[in-house]
Parts: structure tokens; sequence; C-alpha cells
């Protein structure tokens, strides 16, 4: 049974629910769980779990990879990718979240709005906030780092933002080479342009990745897409 809305938007709904008519928040979920058709919040949350889109990503990556997840603001790429970190320490692998975008607050509260605490993890989930984030700073705090470990990069399109950093080809081709030597899997959320009309079509594609300097997305071997609940798939930009 598809949701009328992704999960944490249908939790954010949730809340509004709790705070306005002053019942606990466990019985507003099971409201809302009622109206999309669940007996209780349990059995969605249950079921929304075995359909993960980012369990099913995960399950196609390999070391090496480089991957892109595009979706405009508010569909859910940044949670995805954290639930893709999950995911990975679940088999006993390292996760290193780069982010130019967030604070770790506020990905502590995205981290709990997925239902995890980055405390259950150790140091097996780490963030990196520094404002120095390029391919080289990547590169470098990754040095010692073993195959299989997945590494997020938020987001593609800030990477080059300061004059001094190289192209972002250069840094994109440098994140390539180092995935292949090294077996990491790298996955780089991306912004989808404006121009991205959802009444044409129910998910966004290559296409519609915003490159607001030249970029050749050849180097990136896999791709999902995000809009609406909607979960696009593909192996490779050339596939499009």
């Amino acid at each position: 049974m598809k949701l009328s809305a992704p999960i944490f938007h249908l939790k954010r709904k949730a809340k509004l629910l709790s705070r306005q008519d002053s019942i606990p928040l466990h019985k507003a979920l099971d409201r809302i769980a009622i109206q999309e058709g669940y007996r209780d919040w349990g059995l969605l949350a249950a079921r929304e779990a075995a359909s993960k889109p980012a369990s099913k990503l995960f399950e196609r990556l390999a070391p090496g990879d480089l991957v892109l997840i595009g979706a405009r603001p508010g569909q859910g790429k940044t949670l995805m990718s954290l639930e893709l970190c999950v995911e990975a320490i679940k088999s006993g692998r390292r996760s290193v979240f780069f982010t130019l975008e967030y604070t770790e607050k506020d990905l502590f509260d995205r981290l709990r709005a997925i239902g995890v605490e980055a405390s259950q993890f150790g140091g097996h989930l780490e963030f990196d906030c520094s404002d120095a984030i390029n391919a080289d700073y990547i590169i470098k705090v990754l040095a010692s780092v073993s195959r299989g470990t997945l590494v997020v990069v938020d987001y593609l399109q800030l990477l080059d933002q300061k004059r001094e950093n190289p192209t972002l080809t250069t840094q994109v081709n440098a994140l390539k080479s180092f995935a292949h030597d090294r077996g990491a899997i790298i996955v780089f959320i991306s912004q989808i342009d404006r121009t991205y009309d959802p009444l044409e079509k129910p998910c966004p594609d290559v296409r519609d990745i915003r490159l607001p300097n030249p970029l050749d997305l050849k180097p990136f071997n896999k791709m999902c897409f995000l809009n609406n609940g909607e979960v696009r798939f593909s192996k490779a930009a050339s596939t499009f």
C-alpha cells in the first residue's frame, strides 16, 4: 500500500496533530496510520521499513561506486542518505557523512526523524561539518579508510563554491579514483533544477540535475532520484 506522503512528512503531520488536539504523540501517529489504511503506526512503520528505498539502494551498491541521489528540497534525499549510512553500519561497515549544508545538531535531528540515535552506533558513524570540505579534504580525512566504507557528500553543487577550490569535474574525478583505489562507496547528494516539473514526469532524472558549473556525469555509475514518494534507480548516467 503506497503512502500518501513520505513517512517523515507523516511524522511531522502527527506531531502537529498531537499539539493541536493535545493528545499523546503515539495516539496521533496511530490516527495518521489509520488514515493511510493501516491498523496502527507500528504496522505502518514495519511495512514501510520492509520496503525502504534506502535498503533497496544499499543492496545495489558495491565498493568503488560513485552514486548520486537527486531531489528537490523537502523530498527526503538527506534522510535517505542517512538511512544508507545506517544500512552500511548494520552490515558491519563504517559510514562518514561530510556536509557543507548542515550542523551536527541538524544531522542528529534528522537521524531521530528516521527513528535512530547517533550514539547507538559508537564510532561507526561520523559527521564532518568543516567549512574546508572539498575532494582533497575528504581524501585526506579518509586516508586510512577500510574497503566498503560508505561516504556521503552533502552536497555536490557546494564543492566548488570557493574560488580557490578545484573545478567540480576535477574534484569528482579525484573522488572517483579514490573510491576505485580504496574500495569506498561515495554517495553525492545533489540538487535538482527548479525547472523540473513533476506534472510532466513523476520523478526527475539526470537531465534535471542542477549544474551551475560544467560537470561530466559519466563518473557516476549509479543514480537515484526522489519525488513525492516516488523513487527511481539507474545504473549509470549513460542509461538516460
